[in-house]
């Protein structure tokens, strides 16, 4: 006779969402194991780009390359850079992931919320990220080289170097998800927009001061950071004022 008690019910519901996220978890690591092979044959290549940001603001009289201090630096810095790519290449298919996981246990209305929430997130990170690359980095470095002394040679450790700029990307990149967070608490009930307009002054503040915190210790990215923060409040705004009407509409 089959056991259909409350228990056993309970830990055959568990055991079937263990194997789900077991799977979830084995699709996402796939997917950028995948990606990171692809990517290995061309980490050389790829750390040649990313160092160009740097390359450009050095003085025309001075060597354009880095020194390895590490004997291994200048291996290891590359394939690293590889893997920091493979998850940011495959960060949709590892959300998609999450999302497949979550979903079932959502509410319609909580579905038709997270998916646009999903892929703003995506595109805001990337946004965030192209921003440091294209604007961040070559502003920083050119203000690093105009107020470094001519009898110092700018020639960082390709490892360091790396380091730096991760710092940079993520910083931005997770920044630039302020719209996003901004929507969630409101749509959580925790604010309202009109909260968050009359705390506009209070919010500047606090972004200049993340900013200072997160981004290397240069006022060039302090400010590069906290303006674009700042506009990304006033979108977080005009977007929650986008779901409210929509919240009362569905209740």
């Amino acid at each position: 006779m089959t056991d259909h008690t409350p228990d056993h019910e309970a830990e055959s519901s568990l055991m079937e969402h263990l194997i789900e996220l077991r799977t979830r978890l084995i699709r996402g690591i796939a997917g950028v194991a995948i990606v990171l092979v692809v990517a290995v044959p061309f980490a050389k290549r790829l750390f040649d780009h990313l160092a160009m940001p740097l390359l450009a603001a050095l003085p025309t009289d001075q060597a354009q390359k880095m020194i390895a201090a590490d004997p291994t630096s200048g291996f290891f810095a590359p394939i690293k850079l590889a893997f920091y790519l493979s998850l940011f290449v495959a960060s949709p298919w590892l959300i998609y992931q999450a999302w497949s996981f979550v979903a079932p246990g959502l509410y319609k209305h909580e579905k038709r919320l997270a998916v646009p929430l999903l892929v703003s997130s995506i595109l805001l990170f990337f946004a965030g990220c192209a921003f440091a690359y294209f604007a961040v980095l070559p502003a920083v470095f050119h203000a690093l080289t105009v107020f470094t002394p001519d009898v110092v040679t700018l020639a960082p450790d390709p490892a360091k170097y790396l380091d730096f700029v991760a710092v940079i990307f993520l910083a931005f990149g997770v920044s630039f998800e302020l719209p996003v967070a901004m929507v969630i608490v409101v749509a959580l009930g925790l604010v309202t927009p009109a909260q968050l307009k009359e705390s506009r002054g209070y919010a500047i503040v606090g972004v200049f001061v993340i900013a200072a915190v997160i981004t290397p210790p240069d006022v060039v990215s302090q400010l590069m950071l906290a303006l674009p923060m700042c506009l990304l409040y006033e979108l977080g705004i005009i977007a929650c004022r986008w779901v409210i009407p929509r919240k009362r509409a569905e209740a």
